[in-house]
């Protein structure tokens, strides 16, 4: 591919061609002179500098006005770099989707549905009105011209961490299931996404309250999370179980004599098709959390990939071949590498995503099994464990000991893991404890037993096999 950048005003002498291969060419009006003193081939770099130097002699005002057209195309790149993220984690909403409706029964497969969607148009107002500036300090109130201003940046950073914001709820989705009301849920969405979630992405991710500073001071290193093991993941999956100790099992889960409903996933296929969004929208997730083009690293990527497979392998052997399993294990893997995947060697992602695979398979079938949590798609052993696994392991094998960059205390992490989860715990409790208290966050018996599809949406997933006709 020929690549040239040509340096100099219309009326300068100088124009500067790079012909690849770090062969430059160096032409000017006076071509003969100049190609006898520079050479047709500038293969040296240090001679290019001083052809760069000698042209801003020559053309210093026009120089200058290509180094302002520089600037304008990073941030017109980081803005284009971080869109595209925004655009992948998006995607990812339609993963939580199909993982939710390939789960639950056939009746409640169009609520799972509806529910992402809405819930993320309540996010995005809730976090763009009160939760972006609670976390960051910032608003959108001033003029389009100010917000335009870097080629809009500012925006789509907001867009971008809007996804990460809006991920709470449709955690919190798949744990409730098949016998939430519909409109307090909306009202819990607005309220975790405007101010339970921002307070601690705000101490995290921007330094607020100062706890930032005193992990420095205390361990020798902040609380690291790269890409959200416990901003977001702990976070959504600690929410969840608060919220589904408070909404109870479903009708006929679990018998007073101590037997268990079963109660299999409605379709493999959109289960899997499901995992599989996810999964690729989670490159953008953990690598695009660089936010610039400067920033991006392929470690990030080739750690996302490696925790991938350690978490399918393991959820693989653990959960002796079930498919349902095998489909959450690589997204185990992701959940609890997204903290430390700009630190660890490949290696030590392999082994966090092993773990964090096992340990959904050993956790999910403990919470239900034997202490009945209602836990529909293992939203707690999956995001809250995973994520919490992930922060304090970033603390492990962020390690230089055990192949990582370093730069990270075991002690800040394992305290701002703790954090994040009481944070989320009794944050979520308070929400839908006030909830269910003043409105009531349940279906009814009726309700419940015709689906959340019927009962509220007034229709199924597929009403022509059912119309009679």
């Amino acid at each position: 591919m020929r690549k040239s950048c040509q340096t100099g005003g219309v009326d300068s002498p100088f124009v500067l061609h790079h012909s690849g291969a770090g062969k430059v060419n160096l032409r000017t009006k006076r071509e003969r002179k100049n190609s006898l003193f520079f050479g047709k081939y500038i293969k040296n770099q240090s001679v290019v500098r001083l052809a760069q130097v000698l042209l801003v002699y020559k053309d210093l005002q026009f120089y200058g006005g290509g180094m302002e057209e520089l600037g304008v195309l990073k941030t017109g790149s980081d803005a284009l770099f971080i869109l595209l993220g925004a655009i992948m984690v998006l995607a990812m909403h339609a993963g939580f989707a199909f993982l939710e409706l390939g789960t639950v029964r056939k009746k409640n497969q169009v609520n799972a549905l509806v529910k992402i969607l809405t819930d993320f148009s309540i996010s995005t107002l809730a976090y763009f009105f009160i939760g972006y500036s609670i976390a960051y300090g910032a608003n959108f109130f001033s003029g389009a011209e100010d917000l335009a201003q870097k080629n809009g940046y500012e925006l789509v950073k907001f867009f971008f961490l809007l996804t990460f914001a809006a991920a709470i709820p449709a955690i919190v989705s798949g744990g409730i299931a098949e016998r939430a009301r519909f409109n307090p849920q909306l009202a819990a969405t607005f309220i975790l996404v405007g101010f339970i979630y921002p307070l601690f992405e705000g101490i995290a991710w921007n330094g607020r309250l100062g706890i930032q500073e005193w992990m420095t001071s205390t361990f020798g290193a902040p609380f690291h999370d790269f890409a959200g093991s416990v901003v977001v993941h702990a976070v959504g999956g600690w929410i969840a179980l608060a919220a589904v100790m408070l909404l109870g099992a479903r009708r006929g889960r679990y018998t007073k004599e101590g037997r268990i409903s079963a109660h299999p996933p409605s379709s493999i296929p959109f289960l899997a098709l499901g995992a599989w969004i996810l999964t690729v929208g989670w490159f953008g997730f953990n690598v695009m959390s660089a936010q610039t083009i400067a920033g991006i690293s392929g470690l990030v990527a080739v750690n996302s990939l490696m925790a991938m497979v350690g978490g399918t392998l393991a959820a693989l052997w653990m959960g002796k071949n079930d498919p349902g399993f095998v489909h959450n294990g690589p997204l185990a893997g992701l959940v609890a590498v997204c903290a430390g995947s700009d630190l660890m060697h490949p290696l030590g992602a392999l082994f966090v995503g092993g773990i964090a695979g096992a340990l959904f398979v050993v956790m999910f079938t403990l919470t239900q099994n034997r202490w009945k949590i209602d836990d529909v798609l293992g939203v707690w052993p999956l995001h809250g464990l995973c994520g919490a696994w992930g922060g304090i392991a970033a603390g492990i094998f962020g390690l230089k000991t055990f192949g990582g960059i370093g730069g990270v205390s075991f002690m800040a992490q394992l305290c701002g893991t703790l954090l994040g989860v009481t944070i989320a715990f009794f944050g979520g409790y308070a929400v839908y404890g006030v909830l269910k208290k003043f409105v009531g966050i349940r279906l009814d018996a009726e309700e419940e037993f015709n689906g959340a599809d019927l009962s509220i949406h007034r229709i199924t997933a597929t009403p022509e096999r059912e119309s009679g006709w």
